[in-house]
């Protein structure tokens, strides 16, 4: 069931044809799995949808050929370069399309739905779950002060209180260095109670600019 449907050394139309229908269903199935629940652009959806069946035509084509292989591999390589640097989800859904259309350039098309039905399966499976969610009581707290408040152990009570535990990322000067901004990084016991604690924080930092954000990870992290 597994095996190739390519004749070693020639090529049919009929071959061609299953390979690159095969192929073209199997990059559609791939883009609209990374468009569910995903912010996306036209251009890279049409990509990914496109992806398998250019990289299936090029497989087809060298079929045996070390030269031409070679040949390719360099030019592939050469895409590296042109290309801006991607999120970790864009990298793996790219690579996923080119092993879809790797294997049915193979031949192998019934390997082929099934790495891409599986793979798709566990994608969307994970999308609707919580997998690999950051913790919703991580905050990023930004607290505006006087120049000449002692911030060192500013709000340690209120942390003490209010978080399982905090930290201090970064102090920096605004206002041509008449205030202090100071980053936190804090893990909030009940997020109910995130409000209150920062009517406390207001209450010491004279009402001055308070900002609470989830933390986020870069975007193109990896």
């Amino acid at each position: 069931m597994l095996n190739s449907i390519l004749s070693a050394g020639s090529i049919t139309i009929s071959q061609v044809a299953i390979c690159t229908v095969v192929s073209l269903a199997l990059g559609l199935i791939i883009a609209c799995v990374y468009m569910f629940r995903n912010s996306y652009s036209k251009n890279f959806v049409v990509t990914i949808a496109l992806l398998p069946v250019l990289v299936q035509s090029v497989i087809m084509v060298v079929n045996g050929n070390l030269g031409t292989g070679v040949a390719v591999m360099g030019a592939f390589s050469l895409v590296r370069f042109r290309s801006v640097p991607g999120s970790a989800k864009e990298i793996i859904i790219i690579f996923f399309a080119m092993a879809a259309g790797l294997a049915a350039g193979m031949g192998y098309v019934v390997y082929a739905v099934l790495l891409t039905v599986t793979v798709s399966v566990i994608m969307l499976v994970l999308n609707m779950t919580r997998f690999g969610e950051r913790d919703s009581a991580i905050k990023t707290l930004k607290v505006v002060i006087p120049e000449d408040a002692d911030y060192s152990h500013m709000f340690d009570d209120l942390f003490s209180k209010y978080t399982f535990s905090y930290s201090l990322d970064r102090v920096r000067t605004t206002n041509l260095g008449g205030l202090y901004e100071l980053q936190y990084t804090i893990k909030l016991k009940e997020t109910d109670k995130e409000k209150e604690m920062l009517d406390q924080i207001r209450q010491r930092n004279g009402n001055l600019s308070i900002t609470c954000s989830n933390k986020l990870a870069p975007a193109n992290e990896l």
